[in-house]
């Protein structure tokens, strides 16, 4: 039992180690979003464009700040990093819709009311969500 009890103290200290120092390496600037689980970072002005655009197109399914939802996925999410869906793979899903092949919410239609300069500036916001929560 005491085992058990150092451990759990052990994971917690290096749980809170790392949160400080995350915290510490972004100049204090991100924010908790203790309802997703996500760290929320302080946007640029373009960037807030972007979340002001997602949140009127994309976060009906993808969720408030790219959480998920029960409709679509998180963005906000490993399987999205930039190495395994790069930008392009944004600007396709807008246009062209996606056959849904990660996840069994089945498959994202087009979103032919979004111009291709307001999808950069959704990516803009996902990505800078996706670097607070260490997915780059």
């Amino acid at each position: 039992m005491k085992k058990n009890t150092t451990v759990t103290l052990a994971l917690i200290c290096a749980v809170a180690v790392g949160a400080g120092t995350f915290w510490w390496s972004n100049g204090g600037d991100a924010t908790a979003d203790e309802s997703a689980g996500i760290i929320l970072p302080t946007l640029t002005t373009a960037q807030m464009q972007g979340k002001s655009l997602f949140d009127a197109n994309c976060a009906a399914c993808h969720g408030p700040n790219a959480t998920g939802s029960d409709q679509g996925p998180p963005l906000v999410h490993i399987i999205y990093e930039p190495n395994h869906h790069g930008d392009a793979s944004f600007y396709r899903a807008a246009a062209m819709g996606v056959r849904g092949h990660h996840w069994r919410f089945g498959n994202m239609p087009a979103i032919e009311d979004v111009a291709e300069a307001d999808v950069t500036k959704i990516i803009d916001y996902v990505r800078a969500l996706q670097r607070a929560n260490g997915i780059e």
